[in-house]
């Protein structure tokens, strides 16, 4: 079955039908994304040998373009997501790349715009991260977030980026107060106080995180932003192929 025509199935499906309460009563659309998750969707981009679908930018944005018209919730989590598989895609490990290919995890990103306010310390082969990120989508919804800190050691400047779990102690979300996305995408604030994670949840090297957010997260962000623009009363008109 093609990309196209699974997400045909689950656009009128579960997808549609999480798209009102998202909209009206704020509700994160758990079972669309489910269903994304089950018909390959959530695991579009991760590379076919560990049982993704192999596909590329372009693909991604026109599944969020479609899944827009119909949850604009769902396709700000997707937007989130498929930013933050880019960087574990290309620099994560493979357990966790199998488990997305297989629609069983949902990332999201936490990252700073105007540079990392988050500390990290390493003591041997555990790093401790403290602080707070705001407008994370899919904000206790999300089964990891990528995350970033200041470098644990003596890199001047620059930033780092781990894969943080969402279920390490000490990781929660303050308030679900509304955020600047839509309605129903569970936007809020992530706070670390603090986490402790393995060293190798560290994605790419230590003090390289500038540099993989502006090749990777910057590019998919752009491109899927504007495929979440998009606006229809008429819903998604897909043809499977």
């Amino acid at each position: 079955m093609s990309y196209r025509t699974a997400l045909a199935h689950v656009l009128t499906g579960a997808v549609a039908s999480g798209g009102e309460p998202a909209r009206t009563q704020g509700r994160f659309p758990r079972s669309g994304v489910t269903a994304l998750g089950r018909a390959g969707l959530l695991g579009l981009t991760v590379t076919p040998e560990l049982g993704g679908g192999g596909r590329g930018l372009a693909e991604a944005v026109e599944v969020v373009e479609h899944v827009a018209r119909v949850c604009p919730a769902a396709a700000t989590v997707l937007r989130s997501h498929y930013a933050a598989v880019a960087v574990v895609e290309a620099c994560g490990g493979a357990w966790v790349r199998a488990e997305i290919a297989a629609g069983r995890h949902l990332c999201s990103l936490a990252l700073d715009a105007d540079g990392p306010d988050s500390a990290a310390r390493r003591t041997g082969e555990v790093v401790t991260l403290r602080g707070r990120k705001r407008q994370v989508v899919a904000a206790g919804e999300a089964d990891s977030y990528v995350w970033s800190s200041g470098p644990t050691g003596t890199v001047p400047g620059g930033c780092s980026l781990w894969l943080v779990p969402a279920h390490a102690p000490d990781l929660y979300v303050p308030a679900r107060a509304a955020g600047p996305g839509p309605s129903g995408s569970a936007t809020s604030t992530v706070c670390a106080d603090p986490v402790r994670v393995p060293a190798s949840a560290l994605l790419g090297e230590d003090g390289d995180g500038e540099r993989l957010v502006r090749d990777l997260v910057l590019p998919w962000l752009t491109e899927l932003s504007a495929a979440t623009d998009v606006v229809s009363g008429e819903g998604a008109v897909l043809v499977a192929s």
